[in-house]
């Protein structure tokens, strides 16, 4: 008999990396012959990410539910509240929960697994208690993320079946709440995998960063070090992503007359694929990160890495073979290393070369097998 699972995030309408995972593992597990669900937490959306049509896919609206109007009403009337953001970001939680506890009382029996795909609906399936026994908890970013109140609630993993996480920090806290606990690498998309080796060669002379332009991913940090590295005429920085920096990043580009940096926006797949495969270096600068699942795919893309050392994931992925590890915040060293990279092409190769080979270690098939074992 097949085992069913059923996946629950909150959509699937933009680039990012829970979506993305989320969508490459079910369309994986769905081959394997698994029965899987996805439970998304807004109306129905045209999905950013191909899902296979065999997956089964379902929607509860919480921007209609009436929490998110008492937001809508708090937004309007009562912008002098202090952290008005933040009590509102609670209050939109809350109906979240109700609404997923309503829609699981009527189905949960029809799955033997549950996974949640990020800390607050873990959270709140851990106080589930006709569903926590067989709830999965998969942790896409640092323990550390939450806040004091989701902070203190993770004790109550201890309810759950299983946690997956991402890292080794995460997964010694994790372990000190529930034994269960496990480290899965993210699913890689299967072109980015599928390459070969690209040589130095038949590359163009392009740093990349693929980020969210958020606060935490710390673009501003990383165009300052272009503006500080004199990068010899003929390379150029490609910046992928979008979000709420974007204007102040334009800004900043134009008034230092940064005329080799471009904001390309948000990418498909296919697209981010092509311009990793032009790059020689990917960069990351973030202030905290799950992962970094935007290094394993550079390293399949055959690019040598330079990445802060920040909570959580860099670590795992950099050795002194495929690229540098730069101590948070360090910005001399990070300019230092670049620098280097841009100068020495043959010693560029030979880190292009070692992170292609190291990439090995997370192509799907070895991925799977462990998601198989925890699901069986």
């Amino acid at each position: 008999m097949k085992k069913k699972l059923l996946f629950i995030y909150y959509q699937n309408i933009k680039s990012g990396g829970v979506s993305k995972v989320l969508v490459n593992l079910v369309n994986e597990l769905v081959d394997k012959d698994y029965e899987v669900d996805v439970l998304f937490l807004m109306a129905e959306h045209q999905d950013f990410y191909p899902i296979d049509a065999r997956v089964h896919k379902h929607y509860l609206d919480a921007f209609s539910f009436w929490t998110f109007k008492i937001c809508k009403f708090n937004k309007k009337y009562l912008n002098f509240v202090p952290k008005l953001n933040n009590i509102n970001a609670y209050i939109y939680q809350l109906g979240v929960g109700l609404l997923m506890n309503r829609w699981l009382k009527k189905h949960h029996s029809d799955y033997n697994v549950i996974i949640p795909c990020w800390y607050k609906l873990s959270c709140t399936l851990a106080l589930n208690k006709k569903v926590s026994h067989k709830t999965i908890a998969w942790e896409h970013n640092s323990h550390k993320v939450g806040g004091f109140f989701w902070n203190r609630l993770k004790a109550k993993y201890k309810n759950i079946n299983k946690i997956i996480c991402l890292n080794s920090a995460d997964k010694d806290f994790y372990k000190s709440i529930n034994p269960e606990t496990y480290i899965i690498a993210n699913i890689m998309d299967a072109d980015i995998e599928s390459q070969d080796f690209i040589p130095n060669k038949n590359k163009e002379n392009i740093i990349t960063m693929i980020a969210r332009l958020e606060p935490e991913k710390n673009v501003p940090e990383f165009l300052e070090i272009i503006n500080e590295v004199n990068l010899p005429k003929d390379w150029k920085v490609e910046i992928i992503g979008d979000g709420s920096q974007m204007a102040a990043l334009k800004d900043y580009i134009k008034f230092n007359s940064l005329n080799n940096v471009f904001l390309l926006g948000e990418l498909d797949t296919t697209d981010v694929k092509k311009h990793l495969s032009k790059s020689k270096i990917n960069c990351l600068t973030s202030v905290s990160e799950g992962f970094g699942m935007v290094l394993i795919e550079a390293m399949f893309s055959s690019n040598a890495l330079i990445a802060y050392d920040c909570p959580s994931g860099p670590a795992e992925i950099i050795n002194t073979k495929n690229g540098f590890l730069i101590k948070l915040g360090d910005k001399k060293s990070f300019k230092t290393k670049l620098d280097f990279l841009v100068n020495n092409p043959s010693q560029l190769e030979q880190m292009m070369h070692s992170a292609f080979l190291k990439s090995e270690k997370w192509k799907r098939e070895h991925i799977l097998k462990k998601w198989q074992h925890i699901l069986n």
